[in-house]
């Protein structure tokens, strides 16, 4: 229930800021940018929320610093770590596929791995910041910036059939 006042707050932004700033750039550009904008909303859903319910009580427990050791779950065969390390890489591919799209040119692999990098390490910064429960973990920064790679790659791959369908969506 304490989520809905996220999304509340994400679609005000998006109607009232986002949403005609990318109108009149084009119908490819809002659709881009608007996809773009519906699969880091539900990144933060996964990841962080609830954050403005959360905000008055971040310094109400203690901070757990990020575990350092890659793939110690995997090691010692804690938890569901095959699982964890399924998701993190599929919740990063769409960013890795739709971010060479909003930026309209074609970055470089190491341009990609670098914001899937920054995206994953403020997601592992936050969560223990807005949530004592949860914690972070250099494995997942790993897995999310495979993610990305994987995603780009994809990108590389359908780029001239995503050109195709955004230049229909931009002529329709």
């Amino acid at each position: 229930m304490k989520v809905i006042v996220d999304f509340i707050i994400l679609t005000i932004l998006y109607l009232f800021i986002f949403y005609k700033k990318w109108k009149v750039k084009g119908k490819d550009v809002l659709f881009v940018n608007t996809t773009m904008y519906i699969y880091l909303s539900f990144v933060l859903y996964f990841t962080l929320m609830p954050i403005i319910t959360s905000l008055p009580f971040i310094f109400n427990h203690p901070y757990t610093p990020m575990n350092l050791v890659p793939f110690i779950d995997v090691t010692f065969g804690r938890a569901d770590f095959i699982r964890q390390i399924i998701l993190n890489v599929v919740m990063t591919i769409p960013f890795g596929f739709l971010f060479p799209l909003i930026k309209n040119k074609k970055p470089k692999l190491l341009k990609i791995v670098f914001y899937t990098f920054l995206l994953s390490l403020s997601i592992e910064i936050l969560q223990p910041l807005i949530d004592g429960g949860r914690s972070s973990d250099i494995t997942d920064l790993i897995t999310n910036v495979l993610g990305g790679m994987i995603g780009y790659i994809m990108y590389l791959i359908f780029k001239p059939l995503t050109i195709k369908i955004l230049n229909y969506i931009k002529n329709k």
